[in-house]
This record gives C-alpha cells, sequence and structure tokens, in this order.
C-alpha cells in the first residue's frame, strides 16, 4: 500500500507497509504549518486487503487571538510619556473579509508615525522618523504588499526595523527599504493603538476604516499584546468589543475554478411579479457571465456579464428591442464588488457597489416576472463567448494574487488575471515575458561584432543581472574597442587658495553605480584614466619622503598616493620612474616647487584601484602658489568574456563549475561550433530536477529542463546544417511564464509554462559544461562567451587545468570574414579578428568608413606608376617599347564625388604610349568617360541621365574586364561596350583633380581640366592602388605629388551643405579628445581675462577670414583675367589660321572619334 500526502505547501509520496504487521516511518525535511491534510491511496497492496492505517504527529502551537468587529480596539499605553526606539519588532497573524483597516498605529507630537493598515486588499506599511513637516508627502515612506489578503485566510506579518533600515514581510515575501526621515528613531507618545485609531482627528492621524478580523499572536518588542489583554493588565485597554476567539462568517464560498465547465444552479419561485438577486464578486478577467436565468411568463431571458471589465444587464425578448443597462468600469481590479437587481412590473434596477445615487433604471415593455432557475457564471454560452472566472458571494478561496510576490524583473509592472500574470517591461530597458532580457548587449566589443561603428551606446555589464544598463562611448577603432565612461569634471580645473585646514575636495560623479563601473573594469582586459596636475610652486607628493600634498581616491574609498604614470605603492610620478624629472631629488616635477608653470601628467592603469572618484589638493595658498588638475574618463578596451572559448577535444572531457542557481528565471547564451553530428553543451542535475541544452542532430538543436512537472523540450530546426564549423549562438531561457530557446536568427521556440504545479528548479550537482555526469554523449568543438543568468563563466581559466579541453579556439574568419568589406582581409587574433583594410579605398574596423577629401579648383593629386625601366623625359613610340610587358588588360575603377561645379576633371590616366583615360563632367552636367587607345581612338562615353553637378553624392564603377566594358553609376548599370583592342599599355600616372604636367589633353578633357574639380571626392579605387588613401594617411612615402589644398573631410556631411566653397570639417571618433597640455599652463587658467582675450581673439580671427576670402575670389577673378590674356598672347598672331589650324585638328580628331550616349 502506498499514500500520496498533500500539504498546501507540498506534496510528496510516501510508500507503506508490505503486510500487515511492519511500521513503516517517515520524518519530513523541515517542519510544515498546515490547516487540512489530505491522503490519497496511490496503489495497494495486491497480495493482501484493503485497510489504511495513518498517524501523524505534530507540535503544540500557542495561539492568542483576538476578534476585532471594525469599531473596537486595543491601546497599548506605554509607562513613560514617550517611548523612543532605535529597533522595533513586530509580528502577527491575521485574516478578514473586509479589503480596508487598520491594523496597528502609533505616533508622537514631532512628526513620528508608524501604521500598518489593509487598503482595497492589500498590506501597506507607512513609517514616519523625525519629520514635523506632515504636509509634505514626498518626506514619509510607503511600501505595499501582498494581494487579496482580505480573502479569510491566515496571512503573517513580520516589521524589523533597525534605525532607518526596515524589513517588511507579508506571507514570506520580504521588502527591505530605508525610511526617509531625518532621524534614526522612532518617537511615540502614550500609547500603540491595535484594530485601528479609537480618537480621529489628532494631528497626523490617517482617516481610515478600523480592522474587521482576527489578529493571531500579536507581539510588539517582545510583549504579547493579546495575552496581556486577556489578562485584564492594566497596560491594555479596550475599545467597543473585542472578543478573544475567532468568529467564522456564515457566508456559503462559492469559487470558480474552472472557466468552460464551473457554474452554480440556484432554483428561484417563478411567476412571481419582479425579480430581487444580488450578490458580490470579485475577479481579475475582464470578460465573463455572471448571472443567466430565463424568466417566467415569457418575459425573455436575463444576462449580467462582464465585458471589458464594465458590468452589462440585458434582456432580450422575441419581438421586442433588448433592454441593456452598462454600469462601472475596471470592475476585473481583483477586488469585491457588490451588485443588487431588482424588477417591479416593468421597471428594473441595477445598483453597483452599495451606491444608490449612481442606481441605473431602464423600462421594459413586458412585465418582468421571476425565472425558475438561476445559473451562476456559466451554463449559457454568453456574447462574449466566455464563462465568469471568479467569486461569486463572499467566497473562502484560495489566494489568487498573482503578483505576490512580483515576478516581473528589473521594475516591471506586474497584472494579473485569474490564472496568470502579466509584466509590463516599458520604461525597464528589459524586456521578456518577465523583463528577464536586457535590450543592449553586455560590451562595446558585441556591438562592434554587430558591425556598429563608433558612437554613444548602453551597455548591460551582467545582462540579465541586478545592474543597470550604463551609458558610454564606443570608439571602435581598427585595433581596439575602447569603452569610455565620462564623469562630471573631465576638464582642466584651476584651484588656488587651498591649504591642510582646508583642503581642495573634487568628487566624480560617473552617473552610475559603484558595481556598474566595477562591471565593466572587471570585464576589461586594460583600463585607464589620465591623471593630469599642472603647477606652479605647488607641490603634488612631497617626495621623496615627505606627507603627500595632493592624492586621489578610488574604488572601494581608499586613498592612493601615487600619481600617473607610476606604480601603486610607490609615491612617485612618471618622471620619478623614468629618472626625468625636472630636479633629480624629486620623484615629481611639481615637488621641485618652482615659479614658473610645469606638470605632472600619466595613466593610472592598476584596475583594481579604478575609477578615480576624488582628488585632493591642499598646497595652493601660498604667494603665487597655483595649480590645476585634470582627471581624464575611465578608458577601457577589450572583452575578457566574449572571445573566451573552450575546445573540447574528446568525447569525454568536459568542464565543471559550481551549480546552477536558477530557482525561478534562468538564462543560458554561448555559441558554438562543430562538426559532431551530435553532444551535449551543457547539463545540471538535481534529485528529479534538470536542465541540458544539447545538439541532437546537425540541424536541431533542443533545451529540456523539468522542474517537477515533468520534461519539457523546446526544439529549434535549423534548414541549414549547424554543424559546419561556424560559429553559431545559442540562447535559452525558463521563467514562470515561459521556456524559450533561439539559434541564430531563426525563429524562436517558445512554450508557455502551466499556470499550476512546481514551478522552481532545484539543481544540486555540479554543472557540466561540454559533458554530462555520465560522460555519455559529449560535445566535440567549441565553446564560447558563455553566460548564466548574466554571469560570465571563465572557459579558458577552466580549461587550462583540464585534460581533454584546450583553451580558446582558432578560426573566427571563417565564420565572421563576411564583416570586412569593400576589399578588407580578415585577419585571425587569438580573441577574435580584426579587418586589413590595407587592400581598400576604405577605412575603420569594417573597412566600411569612406576616406574623402575636399578640392579647390587648383588641387592635383597624381600618383606615379612605378616604372620597370628607366625612361627619358622624351620617350619615343620607338623608346617605349620597353613598356611592353607592362599591359593592363583590366580596369577597376570605382570612387564617389559630390559637387555644384561644371565641367570638371574628376580622374585621369594616361599612358607613355599617349593613350589615356578621362572621366569629366561636361558643362552641361553629364558624365564623360573618355578612352583613348591606339587601335579604337577615341571612344566617348557620355551619361547624360541628369545632372551630376546638383550638390548630391554619386558613385561612378568603371570595370574592363579584356574586351568588355561595363560602366555603373548610382548602383545602375548605365552600358557596356566590347573593345576591339584589350589592353591599356605602360600605364605613367593616375591624377584626381587638376592635370598638372605639361601634358597635351583633347579640346574637351583640356576645358574641364581648366576649372579642375571643386568638390568632394571619396574612397577611389584603381585596380588594387586607393590613390586618395594613400594621400590623406601616407603622402610622405607614397609614390605621389599633392598640388593645390587637400583637406581630409566627410562627404557625406556636405550633402546638405554648400560646397561652392571647401570647409574644412574636423571630426573626432572620441568626443572625450584629448588636447596637448604637456607645455605650462597660459594665462587661461591663471586669469579670468583670458575669456575676454579669447572673445577678442575670435572676433579678429572671424575678421581676418573675410578679408581672406574676399582677396582670394578677387585674386582668382584677377588671375582669370590675365590666364585669358595669357592665352591670347600664346594663339599665333595670324588668328585666321590659327582657326584654321583649329579646324584641321578638329577634323582629323573627328575622323576616329566615337560618341556614344546612353
Amino acid at each position: 500500500m502506498g499514500a500520496y500526502l498533500s500539504l498546501v505547501i507540498d506534496s510528496r509520496v510516501f510508500t507503506g507497509n508490505s503486510n500487515a504487521d511492519s511500521v513503516v516511518h517517515h520524518k519530513l525535511l523541515y517542519s510544515m504549518k498546515a490547516r487540512f491534510l489530505r491522503f490519497i491511496p496511490l496503489k495497494w497492496n495486491f497480495g493482501g486487503h484493503i485497510g489504511l492505517r495513518v498517524e501523524v504527529f505534530g507540535c503544540s502551537y500557542k495561539s492568542d487571538i483576538a476578534d476585532f468587529d471594525g469599531r473596537s480596539s486595543l491601546l497599548y499605553r506605554f509607562n513613560q510619556k514617550l517611548m523612543s526606539t532605535f529597533k522595533d519588532v513586530v509580528s502577527l497573524k491575521f485574516k478578514s473579509m473586509q479589503e480596508d483597516g487598520v491594523l496597528f498605529h502609533g505616533e508622537g507630537q514631532r512628526g513620528d508615525y508608524i501604521t500598518l493598515e489593509l487598503q482595497k486588499g492589500k498590506l501597506s506599511l507607512h513609517i514616519n522618523l523625525g519629520d514635523s513637516n506632515l504636509h509634505f508627502t514626498n518626506s514619509h515612506t510607503s511600501i505595499t504588499l501582498g494581494s487579496l489578503l482580505d480573502d479569510q485566510h491566515w496571512h503573517s506579518v513580520l516589521i524589523e526595523r533597525f534605525n532607518k533600515q526596515v524589513n517588511f514581510t507579508v506571507d514570506k515575501h520580504t521588502q527591505h527599504f530605508r525610511t526617509k526621515g531625518d532621524s534614526d528613531h522612532l518617537d511615540i507618545d502614550y500609547e500603540l493603538s491595535f484594530g485601528g485609531i479609537p480618537v480621529p482627528g489628532k494631528p497626523g492621524t490617517f482617516q481610515r476604516k478600523n480592522f474587521h478580523g482576527c489578529i493571531e499572536n500579536l507581539y510588539y518588542n517582545g510583549v504579547n499584546i493579546i495575552d496581556l489583554a486577556k489578562r485584564r493588565k492594566p497596560q491594555i485597554y479596550t475599545v467597543g468589543n473585542v472578543t478573544f476567539s475567532c468568529s467564522e462568517p456564515q457566508i456559503v464560498p462559492i469559487t470558480f475554478v474552472n472557466s468552460s465547465r464551473s457554474y452554480l444552479l440556484l432554483p428561484g419561485t417563478p411567476q412571481i411579479d419582479g425579480l430581487s438577486v444580488s450578490f458580490q464578486f470579485r475577479t481579475w478577467n475582464k470578460d465573463g457571465l455572471l448571472l443567466s436565468t430565463e424568466l417566467s411568463e415569457n418575459s425573455g431571458s436575463l444576462l449580467v456579464y462582464l465585458h471589458g471589465g464594465r458590468l452589462t444587464l440585458l434582456i432580450q425578448k422575441m419581438a421586442e428591442d433588448p433592454v441593456e443597462i452598462s454600469e462601472g468600469t475596471n470592475l476585473h481590479d481583483g477586488l469585491w464588488h457588490s451588485l443588487s437587481i431588482n424588477a417591479r412590473r416593468h421597471r428594473i434596477t441595477l445598483t453597483l457597489d452599495n451606491n444608490a445615487a449612481t442606481a441605473n433604471h431602464a423600462t421594459t415593455v413586458s412585465r418582468i416576472y421571476s425565472g425558475n432557475s438561476y445559473y451562476f457564471g456559466g451554463v449559457v454560452k454568453n456574447e462574449v463567448g466566455q464563462w465568469a472566472h471568479g467569486s461569486v458571494s463572499r467566497s473562502l478561496m484560495t489566494n489568487n494574487g498573482r503578483c505576490l510576490p512580483n515576478y516581473c524583473e528589473h521594475g516591471g509592472k506586474c497584472s494579473q488575471s485569474w490564472t496568470t500574470f502579466y509584466c509590463d517591461c516599458n520604461d525597464t530597458s528589459y524586456m521578456g515575458a518577465t523583463c528577464h532580457n536586457s535590450i543592449y548587449e553586455q560590451s562595446c566589443e558585441a556591438y562592434r561584432h554587430q558591425g556598429k561603428t563608433s558612437d554613444f551606446f548602453y551597455i548591460d555589464s551582467d545582462g540579465s543581472g541586478p545592474l543597470g544598463p550604463l551609458r558610454v562611448f564606443c570608439n571602435i577603432t581598427e585595433d581596439k574597442i575602447w569603452t569610455a565612461v565620462q564623469h562630471n569634471n573631465t576638464g582642466l580645473t584651476r584651484v588656488q587658495g587651498a591649504g591642510p585646514e582646508k583642503p581642495y575636495t573634487m568628487s566624480f560623479n560617473y552617473n552610475s553605480s559603484s558595481e556598474q563601473l566595477e562591471a565593466v573594469i572587471n570585464s576589461a582586459e586594460y583600463c585607464e584614466q589620465e591623471a593630469a596636475y599642472h603647477c606652479k610652486k605647488s607641490r603634488l607628493l612631497n617626495t621623496p619622503n615627505g606627507i603627500p600634498f595632493a592624492w586621489w581616491v578610488g574604488r572601494a574609498n581608499e586613498k592612493h598616493l601615487y600619481w600617473g604614470g607610476s606604480l601603486p605603492g610607490i609615491q612617485q610620478c612618471a618622471c620619478g620612474l623614468e629618472e626625468s624629472c625636472l630636479d633629480m631629488r624629486y620623484f615629481c616635477n611639481c615637488d621641485a616647487d618652482r615659479e614658473e608653470w610645469t606638470n605632472d601628467t600619466g595613466l593610472l592603469a592598476f584596475k583594481d584601484h579604478l575609477p578615480v572618484t576624488q582628488i585632493v589638493i591642499t598646497d595652493t595658498n601660498r604667494s603665487n602658489s597655483e595649480a590645476a588638475w585634470k582627471i581624464g574618463p575611465l578608458r577601457c578596451y577589450g572583452d575578457r568574456q566574449f572571445w573566451n572559448a573552450a575546445s573540447f577535444n574528446t568525447e569525454a572531457s568536459y568542464l565543471h563549475f559550481p551549480t546552477f542557481h536558477a530557482e525561478v528565471s534562468a538564462d543560458i547564451s554561448f555559441f558554438f561550433k562543430t562538426t559532431s553530428l551530435s553532444g551535449v553543451f551543457l547539463e545540471n542535475l538535481g534529485m528529479k530536477d534538470f536542465i541540458r541544452i544539447e545538439i541532437r542532430s546537425p540541424k536541431e538543436i533542443t533545451f529540456s529542463i523539468d522542474v517537477g512537472n515533468g520534461p519539457t523540450e523546446a526544439t529549434v530546426q535549423s534548414p541549414t546544417p549547424l554543424n559546419d564549423n561556424q560559429w553559431h549562438y545559442v540562447r535559452a531561457e525558463r521563467n514562470l511564464k515561459q521556456t524559450s530557446l533561439q539559434v541564430d536568427n531563426l525563429p524562436e521556440k517558445v512554450l508557455e509554462a502551466p499556470a499550476e504545479g512546481h514551478f522552481r528548479l532545484q539543481l544540486n550537482s555540479q554543472l557540466f559544461v561540454g559533458g554530462t555526469a555520465s560522460r555519455q554523449k559529449g560535445f566535440l568543438g567549441c565553446i564560447r562567451s558563455l553566460h548564466l543568468n548574466g554571469q560570465k563563466l571563465d572557459l579558458e581559466e577552466r580549461a587550462k587545468m583540464t585534460p581533454g579541453v584546450k583553451p580558446g579556439c582558432p578560426g573566427h574568419c571563417s565564420s565572421y570574414g563576411n564583416l570586412c568589406h569593400n576589399g578588407g582581409k580578415c585577419v585571425e587574433k587569438y580573441n577574435g579578428y580584426s579587418c586589413d583594410c590595407t587592400g581598400s579605398a576604405y577605412e575603420g574596423p569594417f573597412c566600411k568608413e569612406e576616406v574623402s577629401a575636399l578640392f579647390e579648383a587648383g588641387t592635383s593629386i597624381t600618383y606615379i606608376f612605378q616604372e620597370p625601366y628607366p625612361v627619358t623625359k622624351n620617350a619615343s613610340t620607338s623608346s617605349s617599347a620597353i613598356y611592353a610587358d607592362a599591359i593592363m588588360s583590366k580596369e577597376n575603377i570605382a570612387f564617389s564625388f559630390l559637387t555644384a561645379h561644371a565641367p570638371s576633371l574628376l580622374l585621369y590616366v594616361n599612358t607613355y604610349f599617349h593613350e589615356y583615360l578621362a572621366v569629366i563632367l561636361s558643362k552641361n552636367g553629364s558624365l564623360q568617360v573618355r578612352y583613348k587607345l591606339s587601335k579604337d581612338g577615341l571612344l566617348i562615353f557620355t551619361i547624360d541621365s541628369g545632372n551630376f553637378a546638383n550638390r548630391e553624392m554619386h558613385h561612378v564603377k568603371i570595370n574592363r574586364e579584356g574586351r568588355e566594358l561595363i560602366i555603373q553609376v548610382d548602383q545602375v548599370i548605365k552600358l557596356k561596350h566590347n573593345f576591339s583592342e584589350i589592353d591599356f599599355k605602360a600605364i605613367k600616372s593616375l591624377t584626381l583633380g587638376k592635370v598638372t604636367d605639361s601634358l597635351t589633353l583633347d579640346p574637351e578633357v583640356s576645358k574641364a581640366n581648366a576649372y579642375g574639380f571643386t568638390g568632394c571626392m571619396s574612397s577611389v579605387w584603381y585596380n588594387h592602388i586607393a590613390p586618395l588613401k594613400a594621400a590623406l594617411r601616407h603622402p610622405s612615402i607614397a609614390p605621389m605629388t599633392i598640388k593645390g589644398s587637400l583637406t581630409a573631410s566627410s562627404c557625406s556631411s556636405l550633402t546638405e551643405a554648400d560646397v561652392n566653397t571647401a570647409t574644412t570639417i574636423y571630426s573626432s571618433s572620441d568626443p572625450f579628445g584629448k588636447t596637448d597640455e604637456r607645455e605650462p599652463l597660459t594665462n587661461a587658467v591663471r586669469s579670468d581675462s583670458a575669456v575676454i582675450g579669447g572673445v577678442i581673439a575670435v572676433v579678429i580671427f572671424i575678421i581676418f577670414c573675410i578679408i581672406a576670402i574676399m582677396s582670394r575670389f578677387l585674386y582668382q577673378h584677377k588671375q582669370a583675367h590675365r590666364s585669358s590674356q595669357t592665352k591670347e598672347k600664346e594663339y599665333p598672331e595670324n588668328l585666321e589660321s590659327s582657326f584654321k589650324a583649329d579646324i584641321d585638328l578638329q577634323n582629323t580628331v573627328s575622323e576616329c572619334k566615337r560618341e556614344y550616349f546612353i
């Protein structure tokens, strides 16, 4: 025989005896308090007779109970006039059917008070310590716990206060908080009242109802209040009728637990003129049927139901218009609402919550007669398609306050229906069914992994953990990813008049908690803060052996006596370690105490001491003594976890970690790559519960979990194999509402959790990573960046001491090489990868940032191709035969430009054989690509689909592979052509902008060249060369010539600007950029007159700029006039013969010239 023991808080199966005589004993692991025990036999002994004998042994329980009728109370009077306490402990149990009522209250003349009361079925604690400004409610503290506490069930309360720290516990759910008053002690005058406030209207009292219900075992600071009252002790004064046994309400409780099958049928008295029905209900559901009946004498049918939280009464009868009454809003709030329906003849009245003033009336055509049967909660399907789901009458029901405790994490707001709860995650920075998952990444490295560039981001270092997100600047460069956290004072700050008795102190606010900053620092490979101290007769550390005159405070409020560039524990500056101080007798430049300005500047880079939270200066109060300091932002690089990986080389190898404790919510995320068919990524076991993530087949990932209700499996099927030796991402989550599994960007698999049953995940074994406890189905491959509930597991460190497992995992480019764009090459690193942009016209961490510059009319960039043999200046065609090997059978040209000027010469390529390729803008703004080849002659391809000198960015690609030419403009193919000659021989140079060499240009190119190019050009590429990038980044080593003004800029930022004038634009990837402060301070920091001088300097600078622009304009105009005169002088004196010569030249060119218009 076996028996099943069902308790309120637990359920277990016990094995019984196997014969008629033996006794089987079972001891519970811990004591339980219960009102009822239920024994359910599950299986009988097949060889014996049916029989059951059970004995239960318990402990005595002392109970002192007081029953309050809503008008009574107990007063506990002190021995002295004033009771002042630093520590208070109040404990009690209560049960009630009233949603409002004061359980206890005490107050003092100076504004102190403490009140515990029921408010709409919730328990609220109000407390104020030493604040007499009672009208300013923001100085008081109010905390609310619980829900549906007016359910006639016993609820336990414990209040513990020590100074300002308070623990408030209701039914084992505790809220910790600090009071807002200005004192640590609670001053109560005369007495404490329990069960109500007997004398309303006293200063500071709350106008509240008295408590109606029972209180058990009421203790105040160890004093048994009810016991004193029962023994009629003089400390207790009884107001009204207080009895010492708990009376049970004479109301039949009814609870509807199933919305599809539950109902209550009550008989009526038919054929009576009129009807009268009244009841109370509460529910969390917006919709449901409350009452239905068929009225006699063909009066029709009557329905009362909730729809959208509003109450509706409907009478329907054939051949008559329906009669409808609607009343109330938000009636699904879980509170009790009373309803009264009265009908007499043709008139029906509906009263809600006993408010006769708002009673609703309606008139029917036919008289109303009472029905034969009344259905409460169901039977007849209503118009909204659901049954009533909740309680009718004052039900003795299970507490369905599903928001106690609040399982919505990170400040999510909880709401509920009768069967489940919902979380509103708005304004929390978290998402998911329980607001568990952060919407932000955990580091700047993770944002870079997504292809993000330098910008401000929020990072959540512990993911789903308790720490909130932190706003940082991610400076994503080609070699490092810097995380910068700004504080409230990163500028240079002047200090005067500070001495040992009156020190100067500055504290730093990073707009974050110390825990958030520590998490950022601990997860980084390296961190630093710049510390600069500029001094004039102001000593810093007073080296070598003196007491420091300045110091800084770091993490854990520790005082540090070393300066930037030095090492912890060494009272020196950077120059002391480098032996380069101004005075070698000292270890800091400022300690020389000189009259002129000097400085000590360096980096604080010991992570355990960062961040700097305060700086103290005490030596600027002497004559002519002055100092200025600067503490830079906290800067860190390297994510120790994102690339933290382990390689599992055998199926029997695994890593083990401490037990994963995640009773209510759990999330697990990691990356993996493998070539194996199956294997277990992770497993943790309990007595019966377990959690496991595995790859069951090349296209299937499964997340299995059991919390005591039987195994649940969430499986994601991939359309392509996942054992492709590429990195794949897995994220599994389990909470009270859902079990979910996400693999890469595939659709998430979500399984809803059961509304009832076990919900706590109880694990007790070690956590196995890469294998199982049985060492079967082990994983072969790599796992990295493993996080459990936001906590990072150091796989590499554990792998160093585990056989069969190696730290790290190579081969990142196979998965992430596609993040390197525009010809950039992926380079493998031990921790991650980088993009090599050497062979790209772009730059940046992903070779996506344009390299662009502003050109003026005279700007010229000429790239000289390397010559295979020496060449004389006057190279003839025959002598150029030595370049026959320097043949280009293809051109791959790409660039972008923005201009408002036409004609313009954009690009010009020429050869030693007098062949060329030119890209120009004609006078009408059309784009021309001009090829001059020895066999084909001059070929002109005109793209006249619009005016390209329209101040907008245009992208040009010219690709010739052998005979085939393709021209693409703004991502649209505009032209295709086949050449008869396939080679472009002996290229000499490539020019961007104006051609300044003495070359013979054809007339159209010459006209465009006269104006050069004014505007912005970016990302120029010719075969394997990036000439513009070389000119801007490597002008001293690249084989090129730069003439005129060339300014690095961003074309994209100029699309809305006026490009008629080249404007210098400065940009920085780091908004906290450093300035050069190595020189002693000028008057800018010494005197307030610097502000006036700065304003004057700016005004003078603007005036000079205006004069310079006007002068340049006049000069260009004059030069243009002179050049035209010079050209006239260069013409032959006989203009007529010159004109004829031009005509002959044009005729000669036109014989071999062919134009193509698109």
